[in-house]
């Protein structure tokens, strides 16, 4: 339950207000001054930027964007692109079947749509991998639709607004139900960036800077005494560990790659080879047929439902896989995933190679 609203319309116009004066200078937005000067937002722009900010930050996500758009300014070009460069460029940022989705998207936009965007959430929705939230973002940033937006931040915010005391994940209908309170006709993409800005740059995670916040005065958790302690939070359960072996095979200043199964976890992507991941760690070395191994350690990932410990093995003169891709160590370190470039990092550290 949550404590009493605050009046909804004084609230509005007091964060829209901090907002027109305030609003980050993000390379896919379109300012407060700009909007009302006639100025739109460009709808390819504003679904790729929600696209790279599911599961990162902006200062993470912001070269990706910039990269992508440099590359591939408009959403048909996208669309044009072979799967493996996109998912190279990909690399770094994570969940990688948002990089599938997100091919899947463009495509669908440029042969059903002639490259533009459906303009309402419903439309939205109906392209391939655009959820709720996505096709919410994208109305009412791109298209002023009154479209009700709730992401991490959103959420944090309402919580702390209304005070609310069932823990996350239950309480995610709850806080959108209450979000849905403020949409209106009046703004609602400039709203909806406000709620945001406020949730990453004042009500902040950790150390809240009540002192800044245009609204305040009715803000039901800094009235109880402690915003930082909101939302409140289930705990989680212990994420389960799995091992594995990847294996660095050099030829001169070449190392091996192979492109991972379309579907699956990291689908798509280059990487190392490796083992199978399971519970129980591998045998520590592939066998002494496939030639001489040096062990290099381990190196440790977080995944989304799992833990990795990946043991590095490295050979000058293992045989290579079928259908290897060679690739000089830092072309395949900007062109794998974390996960890999981390263990490739450790042989390019251990063989001090000039890159």
């Amino acid at each position: 339950m949550s404590a009493v609203a605050p009046p909804d319309s004084s609230l509005r116009q007091r964060l829209l207000a901090w907002y027109d004066a305030q609003a980050r200078d993000l390379p896919w937005r379109v300012r407060p001054a700009e909007r009302a000067a006639g100025q739109r937002a460009d709808p390819y722009r504003v679904w790729l930027s929600e696209v790279m900010l599911q599961q990162t930050t902006v200062p993470h996500a912001t070269p990706y964007f910039l990269a992508f758009t440099r590359r591939w300014p408009t959403v048909s070009d996208l669309a044009a692109e072979a799967d493996g460069e996109v998912m190279a460029a990909w690399a770094g940022l994570g969940y990688y079947a948002r990089a599938r989705n997100l091919l899947a998207c463009a495509r669908a936009v440029a042969a059903d749509h002639g490259g533009v965007f459906p303009d309402t959430e419903d439309g939205l929705r109906a392209l391939p991998g655009v959820g709720a939230y996505t096709a919410a973002a994208v109305a009412a940033i791109a298209f002023d639709r009154p479209a009700n937006v709730v992401d991490g931040n959103i959420e944090r915010v309402m919580a702390r607004l209304f005070a609310v005391e069932t823990p996350l994940p239950d309480a995610k209908p709850e806080l959108k139900a209450l979000a849905e309170r403020f949409v209106t006709g009046e703004r609602p993409g400039d709203w909806a960036q406000a709620l945001m800005d406020l949730g990453a740059t004042v009500c902040r995670p950790k150390a809240p800077l009540c002192e800044r916040c245009p609204i305040a005065e009715g803000c039901a958790a800094r009235r109880v005494g402690d915003p930082q302690t909101y939302p409140r939070r289930a705990r989680k359960a212990d994420r389960p560990r799995r091992r594995g072996l990847a294996y660095v095979i050099w030829r001169g200043d070449q190392v091996a790659l192979v492109r991972r199964p379309p579907k699956g976890l990291l689908g798509g992507m280059l990487a190392l080879p490796t083992s199978a991941w399971a519970p129980t760690a591998p045998a520590a070395e592939p066998g002494a047929e496939m030639g001489e191994w040096r062990d290099l350690g381990e190196v440790e990932h977080v995944f989304t439902h799992f833990a990795l410990t990946l043991g590095v093995l490295e050979s000058q003169t293992a045989p290579a896989p079928d259908g290897v891709i060679w690739l000089t160590g830092a072309e395949a370190e900007a062109a794998m995933p974390s996960v890999f470039a981390k263990a490739l990092r450790l042989s390019l550290k251990g063989q001090a190679r000039l890159l």
